[in-house]
């Protein structure tokens, strides 16, 4: 592939990471409860917070190798990393998931976080069905 065409989709994918990463910076500060919060408060005192930072570990690296990915797309080792990330986000979003039944549910209302939730755990398994079709692909 040459050069050239493969600018646009790593063009592409740094966008997403980078408004992915102000977004996960940003959100915390602007959520009901922790409106008017210190910065202690946002960050320590909220376990979820925590998950969804861990989770976004293996998103950011599975990203990254889509961006090597689209320079060279026939790399079967980027596909299997992608596929491992997703499934580890996978993990990370059915633990938060757990500490939204077992922790807060009758304390809170967990409906919006269940949905998002379930909304993640979807696009990463499409995410890892794909990478695992096309590692297979002749």
């Amino acid at each position: 592939m040459k050069a050239s065409s493969a600018r646009f989709p790593q063009m592409a994918i740094a966008l997403f990471g980078l408004a992915v990463f102000i977004f996960l910076l940003w959100e915390p500060n602007i959520e009901g409860r922790n409106a008017h919060a210190t910065l202690f408060q946002v960050y320590f005192n909220d376990p979820l917070l925590a998950i969804a930072y861990a989770a976004s570990i293996p998103f950011f690296v599975g990203l990254y190798q889509a961006f090597k990915l689209a320079a060279s797309p026939r790399s079967s080792s980027a596909l299997r990393t992608i596929k491992v990330c997703a499934i580890i986000a996978i993990g990370f979003v059915l633990a938060g998931e757990a500490y939204l039944f077992v922790v807060v549910k009758g304390t809170d209302d967990i409906a919006g976080g269940v949905a998002m939730g379930i909304v993640v755990i979807l696009f990463c398994t499409a995410a890892a069905i794909a990478a695992a079709r096309l590692e297979r692909a002749p």
